[in-house]
């Protein structure tokens, strides 16, 4: 008998019994969806975290002191107030200083340091517009370098200028979330006004393009202006609140951690050990993440995997009830001259089309759910866990309908013949 008359016959057996059939293929069909959906979800939460971390800006450090510092006018004493650190031989207060910001500018000590920019961050700040107000999230103080470094663009306006920097000009950058809020509509209507800060008035000279929410921070909740203006009226003249810095490439960006860490320690005379300060590197971070999350996306594939076995223990169970049921009928086509690897072969192909169908259907719910946003979370199906559901199914129809289609085959004719 040719592969054609077993694929007859088996598609005849699985079609005899529909419901059963059906039964049967849903314990396969749920544990390849079930795969398919918690890998998305895996899948989905690394790019998510992944898309939040590189939203930070390329190939970015952030220094910030072990103590963060307010920037408010209400704490030109913040030096004091800062956690005090104990170098070895004194003990100095953490803190962070323009002049550090530019002993990063260094091509001999800091070769592989593209940008630097100095930031203060003013909480506390309201502004104020034709009688609108609006409480803004975070205003930045800081030097046009800071936009490049944190991939920051201007959808209408203009950017910051060094002239801005160096001439103090009372210029702001709003995003899009203070600009709706003051003037309504997209906001764009904000470009060229001024704007009270706190009571401070400032030009509006362009509107940040939005980069949406990351978790509950809304990232268009922002101001930025020149840090030299910012001093001048909103902040004091004290310590820095962090120092933003860009590696000049992809791949400098451990060198250039290590050499802001040497000059900084140096010139706050503290050992590596002692640091009064900290360097946030995304790349590192982004490391760990992966790590996590695979571990997490592996954890819940094999979760999934375990309806897949079971799903494999029904297509047993049903295969050994199927074979005892057609006892005489496979009695009478030993009798007649059917070889074992036919028996095998018809028995061993219902339990695979039972795979098969399971697993398409399971597969097409799968990828259906998988592409879904779901509470404001995008899963992302993964190509390779298609591949994987499916290959699986048809490896479980194989591996459980081996047996129940060998003791078909085992079956002596006169025995199964005798069969009632």
């Amino acid at each position: 008998m040719n592969f054609r008359e077993s694929a007859m016959f088996a598609l005849r057996g699985v079609l005899a019994n529909k419901l059963r059939s059906l039964l049967t293929m849903s314990g396969i069909l749920i544990g390849v969806a079930a795969v398919i959906i918690l890998i998305s979800a895996g899948t989905g939460a690394n790019r998510s975290i992944t898309d939040q971390i590189t939203s930070l800006g390329a190939n970015t450090l952030t220094v910030t002191p072990n103590s963060t510092l307010g920037g408010g006018r209400g704490s030109r004493n913040q030096a004091a107030a800062a956690t005090a650190v104990n170098s070895g031989t004194q003990t100095r207060n953490s803190q962070l200083t323009i002049e550090d910001a530019e002993s990063l500018v260094d091509p001999s000590l800091a070769p592989d340091i593209g940008l630097v920019a100095p930031v203060v961050s003013v909480s506390s700040v309201t502004a104020t517009y034709s009688g609108a107000n609006h409480s803004v999230a975070t205003f930045t103080g800081t030097s046009p370098s800071y936009l490049t470094i944190n991939s920051n663009t201007v959808q209408s306006g203009v950017p910051l200028t060094d002239s801005d920097y160096t001439g103090r000009r009372r210029a702001a950058l709003l995003g899009p979330t203070v600009a709706k809020d003051l003037i309504g509509g997209d906001g764009l209507a904000m470009v060229g006004q001024t704007v009270q800060f706190n009571g401070v008035s400032f030009e509006v000279v362009g509107i940040l393009t939005a980069k949406g929410s990351q978790g509950p921070q809304d990232r268009d909740d922002v101001v930025i202006a020149p840090l030299t203006s910012v001093q001048d009226t909103l902040a004091s003249y004290g310590n820095l609140s962090s120092i933003a810095a860009q590696a000049s490439a992809s791949d400098k960006v451990d060198a250039a951690q290590d050499q802001i860490s040497s000059i900084l320690t140096s010139r706050h005379h503290v050992t590596p050990a002692q640091a009064d300060f900290t360097i946030y590197n995304p790349s590192s971070i982004l490391e760990t993440v992966n790590t996590v999350t695979g571990t997490f996306t592996l954890l819940l594939g094999a979760v999934a995997g375990i309806s897949l076995f079971v799903g494999g223990i029904g297509v047993m169970n049903i295969m050994l009830v199927t074979v005892t049921e057609r006892t005489r009928e496979i009695g009478i086509r030993k009798a007649i001259g059917a070889q074992r690897s036919d028996i095998v072969g018809q028995f061993l192909m219902e339990a695979v089309l039972l795979s098969l169908a399971g697993g398409a259907i399971g597969v097409v719910i799968g990828v259906v759910v998988g592409s879904l946003k779901i509470a404001g979370f995008q899963l992302v199906v993964a190509p390779y866990s298609i591949v994987l559901a499916f290959v699986v199914s048809v490896a479980i129809g194989l591996f459980f309908g081996w047996y129940p289609a060998n003791r078909a085959a085992s079956l002596r004719p006169i025995d199964a013949l005798r069969y009632e």
